[in-house]
């Protein structure tokens, strides 16, 4: 892994999201190596030539940015997405400890904040993301089972410890959801997850598997390695419209099954 701090000239982007007005990605690159990460497409702005998920460039002057760049746009912002295109919570931060320090100036304006991370390093926080107003926390569940989760995002947190922090998170009144997402064919079973966190958590979103931009090339030599005997009934899956039908439509049934409001679900 190459580690670099950088200094940038700006931490606060507008967004294209629909759920967020602005964005803060206080890293460049993430070290959970997951395998179908959709923000790869980053590097080409990069100066790097290291693989996706090799580099993480560290935006060590972000407090300071954020602390300038909210002062200007409090009054026009609604909402803000910390980590849009890298997990503000992936291992680095425990050393370096800037998304901690964006929550506080983020804090002193109480400006409304919303973060999806795969890492329990999240619970850390609770302190500062209880006192905000409005404040959603989400976790990413693709799978119950740890094998596969190795498989597809092999550096992140456990399953467990994420089910755990989704727990810990709404025990303190903080607004939480699961990101089922990308749902994989054979990997992802929608009723284990759904009686896992259905207790934990006030939302879910869903996401089909996008398969475009060689993120299901990755994927197959991924499971050619560990469970090559799958690889073929995966990938006709992936392709099957009518697959991903019925997996709409089951998630839709176990959100109504137990009473869930379903806030997205991302279709590619």
């Amino acid at each position: 892994m190459i580690v670099k701090e950088v200094f940038a000239k700006s931490i606060l982007t507008k967004s294209k999201l629909p759920e967020a007005d602005y964005c803060i990605n206080p890293y460049i690159g993430c070290n959970h190596g997951c395998v179908y990460c959709y923000a790869r497409f980053m590097k080409r702005f990069t100066n790097h030539n290291e693989p996706w998920g090799d580099f993480v460039d560290i935006k060590i002057n972000a407090p300071e940015l954020i602390s300038k760049q909210i002062r200007s746009v409090k009054n026009k912002v609604h909402s803000v997405l910390i980590g849009s295109v890298t997990d503000a919570y992936q291992p680095l931060e425990k050393k370096y400890q800037l998304t901690r320090k964006v929550l506080i100036e983020l804090l002193k304006e109480d400006i409304p904040v919303s973060i999806l991370t795969k890492s329990d390093l999240i619970t850390r926080d609770i302190d500062l993301l209880s006192q905000f107003t409005n404040c959603t926390v989400g976790l990413t569940i693709t799978t119950t089972d740890e094998r596969t989760r190795k498989i597809f995002e092999p550096m992140a947190s456990s399953i467990d410890k994420r089910i755990e922090a989704l727990n810990l998170l709404h025990s303190a009144k903080i607004n939480t959801y699961a990101f089922i997402g990308p749902i994989f064919p054979l990997y992802t079973e929608l009723s284990l997850i759904f009686d896992k966190i259905h207790k934990h958590v006030n939302s879910v979103w869903g996401e089909k598997l996008n398969i475009k931009n060689r993120t299901l090339e990755r994927l197959e030599k991924s499971i050619l390695q560990y469970d090559p005997d799958r690889v073929s009934e995966f990938v006709c899956l992936a392709k099957n419209d009518n697959y991903w039908v019925t997996v709409k439509n089951d998630f839709h049934n176990l959100a109504l099954q137990y009473n869930l409001p379903i806030t997205g679900y991302y279709e590619h």
